[in-house]
């Protein structure tokens, strides 16, 4: 009989970059929930690579937020990532970092009626040399599986 193999660790991220990437999730969530797209351009790299639960893969800032942000963010409420259970990791020289982060919001039904609208997220980001010091460059946003794609609600935008 053979023994098994060792499982290898996954490459968790130290402390300093973990704590750096919850707090980037917890202020970017609040750009959402403020349907502020302005606040939240610098959270991103201008050349973005994206896709979601209904959206193709896009490449760009723009065409990011007019594809996934428009289609989300005035529509929704409440959004919102678990930062309790939320993953990150990390490349061993930290130029790289993974999040791997549930997100809850509330949907609205055309009636108007509440649905609770939970998804995942996976995010990769690097280091800014911006106002952030971290800037995601890729990323995958699905619903959960039942979960209506489309919401009714219609809150203005903030800030474009």
């Amino acid at each position: 009989m053979t023994a098994a193999l060792p499982t290898p660790s996954l490459p968790e991220a130290p402390p300093a970059i973990r704590d750096a990437i919850l707090d980037w999730l917890a202020r970017f969530s609040a750009t959402v929930r403020e349907v502020d797209y302005r606040s939240a351009y610098p959270f991103w790299h201008p050349r973005i690579i994206a896709f979601g639960t209904v959206q193709p893969i896009v490449e760009g800032l723009e065409v990011f937020r007019d594809r996934q942000w428009e289609s989300v963010w005035p529509k929704t409420t409440d959004f919102t990532f678990r930062l309790d259970v939320t993953r990150v990791l990390a490349s061993p020289d930290g130029k790289m970092a993974v999040a791997i982060a549930p997100f809850t919001s509330t949907g609205y039904a055309p009636d108007g009626a509440r649905f609770d609208r939970p998804g995942r997220t996976t995010l990769i980001l690097v280091p800014g040399d911006g106002p952030e010091p971290w800037i995601a460059v890729h990323s995958h946003m699905s619903l959960a599986r039942g979960v209506p794609a489309d919401s009714h609600a219609n809150r203005p935008v903030k800030a474009r």
